[in-house]
């Protein structure tokens, strides 16, 4: 089957099969950015437990983030493991935000995609995956998130090899889907509910799964 044609028929399997998702589960775009850096190497469960205690000791705004010392968000946020790594994250981009945008987000998310984009990466700690998750969720622009799920299903349908590029696979949902906020938010996760559920990375359910009749056999 053809790259495209698989993207397109998956999308169109998942979203009658499984409906709308209903992702990302947050209370503001700041949530948002928080759950992307908290929720790398670990799962939402965790990530969950990790904000639940920022927000209980009073230090999960901006502003707290800013003045807490790194340790105490360290501890804080525990739960969704590598909480040191994680903590220098959110203090980067928080003392981001404050420095060049007085701590409102909404300026920073005025810029186009591909600015925000370059923006965000520039930040310590954020890598592509957690910059395209900022973008489509937090700031509700048009941007394909590439996750393990994904690409752990490609690979399985033959789709892509050992040796795929990130922005090549994004390259092709963009290319193959309609450049819409909408669309692109339910697709990714769509794919994540599969990666959970069906495509696991040891033990594939592949009989049961949505996606099993597009397999080549």
């Amino acid at each position: 089957m053809e790259k495209k044609d698989f993207i397109q028929g998956a999308y169109n399997t998942l979203i009658e099969e499984l409906g709308p998702q209903k992702w990302w589960p947050a209370d503001s775009p700041w949530e948002v950015i928080v759950g992307a850096i908290l929720t790398q190497n670990t799962n939402w469960k965790n990530v969950r437990k990790a904000i639940e205690n920022l927000k209980g000791a009073g230090l999960f705004s901006i502003e707290n983030i800013v003045s807490a010392d790194i340790k105490d968000i360290s501890e804080l946020i525990k739960p969704s493991g590598y909480f040191n790594q994680k903590a220098k994250k959110l203090k980067a981009i928080a003392i981001h935000i404050k420095r060049n945008y007085g701590y409102d987000l909404n300026e920073l998310f005025k810029k186009p995609v591909d600015e925000l984009r370059a923006e965000l990466l520039s930040i310590w700690g954020i890598g592509k995956e957690t910059a395209d998750s900022i973008i489509l969720y937090a700031a509700e622009k048009p941007v394909f998130v590439v996750d393990r799920y994904t690409i752990r299903i490609l690979s399985r349908h033959g789709l892509i090899d050992d040796d795929y590029e990130y922005d090549d696979i994004q390259k092709l949902f963009i290319e193959t889907l309609p450049k819409d906020t909408r669309i692109y938010n339910e697709y990714h996760a769509l794919l994540v509910n599969i990666g959970k559920n069906y495509c696991l990375k040891k033990e594939p359910r592949c009989e049961n799964c949505p996606l099993g009749i597009m397999l080549d056999r």
